[in-house]
């Protein structure tokens, strides 16, 4: 999900159950592995899952506590969530074996949850006593003419070697380890998006395993009201998708830029930036980088642009200009596709296979950190009321991703992702230890509530914040009642269920 920590490298340093409520069409459904249950408990309650059962109708391990390998498997990207225990996890290899998986959590009560980075923010993807879905086995890339059938526990440094290889492209994320489905289920705002939109907005259909245990193919004609549902509407909401099949685009040439900033010169840097980046053709993607520090912050203002150095020069000219100010470092240079994705994730100097090997198991670069968000959804009035809050708070980051273009061609109600019309989307990010869990984050918490009267209280949901106020209308805003109602109809027992899942809201 952490669409913009590979940007902040490169730029700052890198339950129950029933059966089906619908009538499975036969052309766009795939049957359970077994019939659903007519009833999940007994005399005393629901029955517990029988692991040992389970195991057998997968095709992939099963890992209990006392399983070797179950350490390793349970872990997330956060270490902050390493404490969590949850019952087992299974490593799935086809759509059957995740099919297995909810049929037996529904019929014991059993919470489920599904993974494919384990990037979540607030540990959703692995909580304690529940079964965890691990779609690691569900990886690869398959081209069908201009479309990629992508696996759901696809890695997005997989996703960007195997389309560049074919010379195609998809506008995702910059974090090289984060999972297709989480990005993709969120929205998906990455360094494309301006001129090619967001990562839901070039899903054309997926593979959706629901509470009731079926295989459903939707898209835009089959049961359209789930695949609108999939398209910005948070994971871990609907079902589990096993597979994406999104369009792509001829993988473009692209320029790549920085310019740092000192203390100083921050809010001026800030002040311009908005009207610029505003005001920028599609080609231009930017984001603007605060980083905290004991006295005053600084900054760093990077992007992505679609053409050549020699026509972004005359652009960034002007942005220097209006800053009134001349940068302590300006970086400019020409890439391919893959290269500028590599140099977001921040493993440009790195072989792709070192890169690729760091995405999982042990040798996963993973970071303990507290984060949160919000998006900015007028001009910023007061640019040093803003860029102020990171003064006095080491390590701290306000990473500013710009958006228009044709994020915002899209309407509010045609997916779930409302944040249509927003400038910006602003994530609060300090690192920290398992022991400054709690310091790290009380800064956090208040720099996203003094954040909230100046750019507006929406906030992005694949930063998902466990003590956001008004989680649900912050994270979908309008769309919040039709999600409830999608949600009530594929999963009226409220199999798929967390802290902040809409059926809770």
């Amino acid at each position: 999900m952490a669409t913009g920590l590979g940007a902040t490298a490169a730029a700052v340093a890198a339950c129950s159950t029933t059966t089906s409520a619908l009538a499975p069409t036969t052309t766009t459904t795939t049957a359970p592995t077994a019939p659903p249950p007519t009833s999940a408990t007994t005399a005393t309650g629901p029955v517990p899952i029988d692991y040992a059962a389970l195991a057998k109708k997968l095709s992939g391990h099963l890992l209990i506590p006392a399983s070797a390998g179950y350490s390793l498997a349970s872990r997330s990207y956060n270490p902050l969530f390493d404490n969590h225990r949850p019952a087992a996890v299974a490593l799935c290899a086809r759509t059957e074996d995740v099919q297995a998986c909810v049929s037996a959590a529904a019929a014991s009560h059993t919470p489920i949850a599904a993974r494919s980075g384990g990037h979540s923010y607030a540990g959703y993807s692995t909580p304690d006593k529940a079964l965890v879905v691990d779609l690691a086995g569900l990886s690869g890339v398959r081209l069908s003419g201009t479309d990629a059938v992508v696996g759901a526990g696809t890695r997005l440094i997989d996703v960007y070697a195997a389309l560049a290889a074919a010379g195609r492209a998809l506008p995702a994320g910059s974090c090289p380890s984060v999972g297709v489905a989480g990005l993709t289920l969120g929205g998906g705002i990455g360094v494309l998006a301006r001129k090619y939109g967001l990562t839901c907005d070039r899903l054309v259909g997926a593979t959706v395993v629901t509470a009731d245990g079926w295989a459903r193919t939707v898209s835009a004609s089959a049961q359209p009201d789930l695949f609108w549902a999939l398209r910005g509407g948070g994971g871990g909401n609907f079902g589990i998708v096993t597979s994406f099949t999104f369009s792509t685009i001829p993988a473009p040439r692209l320029t790549t830029f920085q310019l740092a900033y000192p203390a100083g010169a921050v809010a001026d840097a800030f002040g311009a930036w908005q009207p610029w980046i505003r005001a920028a053709p599609d080609e231009m993607w930017s984001n603007f980088n605060v980083t905290g520090a004991a006295g005053r912050s600084t900054c760093t203002i990077a992007g992505c642009f679609v053409g050549s150095v020699n026509a972004l020069s005359p652009m960034l000219n002007t942005l220097v200009s209006r800053i009134g100010h001349q940068p302590g470092r300006r970086t400019v240079s020409g890439k391919s596709y893959l290269d500028t994705m590599r140099y977001f994730a921040g493993c440009a100097s790195k072989p792709m296979s070192t890169c690729q090997a760091e995405t999982r198991g042990a040798q996963w670069n993973r970071e303990a950190f507290v984060a949160s968000s919000r998006m900015i959804t007028t001009p910023v009035a007061n640019p040093a009321g803003l860029v102020s809050l990171a003064d006095g708070r080491p390590d701290l980051h306000l990473i500013i991703d710009g958006l228009g273009g044709a994020v915002g061609r899209v309407a509010g109600s045609a997916t779930a992702f409302p944040h249509r019309s927003a400038e910006a989307s602003v994530q609060i990010y300090l690192k920290t230890t398992v022991g400054g869990r709690a310091a790290a984050a009380r800064q956090v918490s208040a720099v996203r509530d003094a954040l909230a009267p100046i750019v507006g209280s929406g906030a992005y949901v694949n930063y998902i914040d466990a003590t956001m106020p008004d989680w649900a209308h912050a994270y979908y805003g309008a769309n919040l009642t039709k999600l409830r109602t999608v949600a009530r109809r594929y999963d009226p027992e409220r199999v798929f269920t967390f802290a902040q899942a809409v059926n809770q809201s």
